[in-house]
């Protein structure tokens, strides 16, 4: 099950994400794409750099804390020919998107 948490992105944040990043939509909150949980860091996605297998994550941590960080496409699909790619970034804890039980997990939401 995915966590819970939400975030609105700060204005900021968004401003610099469509400068930088040549991003011309930026969500204006994001849900956290990690396994269910309270403690530690949220990392919701921002936007796919696409090009070179990276993507902008919103992390965040308390009520304050909240940062841009680019980090690589985790490399691990699911077993068999047609496996699934993980959605989320390399060397994320917990479960890979594609082992999540209950399979609402998607990619683009």
């Amino acid at each position: 099950m995915r966590c819970v948490h939400w975030r609105r992105v700060p204005l900021d944040l968004a401003r610099e994400v469509r400068e930088k990043w040549t991003a011309s939509c930026i969500d204006r909150a994001v849900r956290c794409q990690l396994s269910a949980h309270d403690e530690g860091e949220h990392f919701g996605l921002l936007t796919d750099d696409g090009a070179y297998g990276t993507a902008l994550w919103l992390r965040w941590h308390g009520a304050d804390e909240t940062e841009l960080v680019a980090l690589p496409d985790c490399p691990v699909a699911a077993p068999g020919p047609d496996g699934e790619g993980c959605c989320l970034f390399a060397d994320h804890a917990e479960q890979h998107t594609w082992e999540d039980a209950l399979g609402e997990f998607s990619c683009t939401s």
